[in-house]
């Protein structure tokens, strides 16, 4: 309650659960449907959507760990955060205007990847305007973070109606559209102003290089490894969620959306819960228990799409995703601890490995047995980062940089 209280009363904790928020209203409107549109509206084989994955990690995560490094060079977070929002509003109007193959990739590969760096550097912000309430950072950190389930939630409700009475899926751009253009007015208007914030925000010196090569030290590089592995469990459960259902009896994407929105439901009360039993455990065990969660979800989800039982596995998605979001920002954030907007460019790093295994196991799967075969690849690969990660902190504890 202490860190809901200070979201809610302080004002940059405020607009930055704002600006999450409007993040997770353009997430639910595009990424639910981007394998339904992209292969079965506008004609992509699988392997070029693949392709399009992969691009769009790397445009990604290039965008991400620059902005990231030039925001600690510069302490220009404002400016950053403004130019890589009015990217998601171009991106997501293309698509509204002249929507087709050349437009998705444009938008999809290119221009909403970009604007995907708003989140990271949002928790770089969080980062330094929490150092003032060290006991709270966690419970802030997990209270902004639900915003974006909250109204992920929210949007996918509106969509479930949406589709049930008759709306096209491509008109998911337009929501997607508006929420990136009040997202870029938010920033205009609520986000501190460069050199003019109430804590130290001081330029951290190092060139480009020399940020690099920290990355590329084996203690940061291998836990990243991990955790991308992780990670692309919950992209592959978005790649396959309306595939999946697309092809089950009865299913239409009125439940794509009814699903993915309970998942997000779930994930909102164990977010606000899971700072209190930080301190009982170590974060590496809560992600192996949180990871072994979810795959389960993912395992089951093709066998049970037809059945009422589906209805079962977003309370326990939610349980489990919810340490698969959370737990990676405060490590990362601990593991560089001097260079906030890198630490948040990790998180970009993190859904590029996980984006490339997502696809490889996508690829493989589909051509070999179908989207079973994907859902069990994703599984393996997940659990074995978050064996790899619980191992590496018991046998080589890092020290903060």
């Amino acid at each position: 309650m202490t860190a809901l209280r200070l979201v809610l009363t302080t004002p940059v904790f405020a607009m930055l659960a704002g600006v999450i928020g409007l993040m997770g209203m353009i997430n639910a409107s595009i990424f639910p449907y981007q394998s339904l549109i992209g292969i079965e509206r506008l004609g992509l084989s699988h392997t070029a959507f693949a392709a399009v994955l992969v691009l769009a990690s790397v445009i990604g995560v290039s965008a991400s760990v620059y902005v990231g490094i030039l925001s600690d060079q510069r302490a220009i977070r404002r400016k950053i955060a403004l130019v890589t929002a009015a990217m998601g509003v171009v991106g997501a109007g293309l698509m509204v205007v002249a929507p087709g193959p050349a437009m998705f990739v444009l938008a999809q590969g290119l221009l909403l990847p970009v604007a995907g760096s708003v989140f990271g550097q949002s928790f770089a912000l969080n980062r330094l305007a929490s150092l003032r309430y060290p006991a709270e950072r966690e419970g802030i950190q997990a209270t902004i973070r639900s915003a974006m389930s909250v109204t992920f939630l929210a949007l996918l409700i509106f969509w479930t109606w949406a589709f049930a009475a008759g709306a096209e899926v491509l008109w998911v751009y337009l929501s997607g559209t508006l929420s990136s253009l009040a997202l870029l007015v938010l920033i205009w208007l609520a986000w501190p102003r460069d050199g003019q914030t109430d804590w130290a925000d001081r330029p951290s010196g190092l060139r480009l290089s020399q940020a690099l090569r920290q990355l590329a030290r084996p203690m940061v590089s291998l836990r990243l490894l991990c955790l991308g592995a992780v990670a692309s469990s919950g992209i592959l459960y978005m790649v396959l969620i309306s595939l999946v259902f697309d092809q089950a009896a009865g299913r239409g994407n009125a439940d794509v959306a009814l699903y993915v929105g309970l998942v997000a439901g779930w994930e909102v009360p164990f977010m606000l819960l899971l700072p209190r039993y930080m301190h009982r455990a170590p974060r590496t065990r809560l992600l192996l228990v949180g990871t072994a969660l979810y795959v389960s979800h993912l395992l089951l989800m093709p066998a049970l799409a037809p059945t009422p039982l589906i209805w079962v596995m977003p309370f326990v998605a939610g349980l489990g995703g919810t340490a698969m979001l959370i737990l990676p920002i405060s490590y990362y954030q601990d593991l560089l601890a001097s260079q906030p907007g890198t630490s948040a460019a990790m998180l970009a790093l993190q859904k590029l490995v996980g984006d490339v295994l997502a696809a490889l196991a996508f690829a493989i799967g589909t051509a070999v047995a179908g989207y079973d075969l994907v859902a069990v690849m994703g599984s393996a690969i997940a659990m074995a980062g978050a064996v790899g990660l619980w191992w590496l902190d018991r046998r080589h504890p890092f020290a903060a940089a």
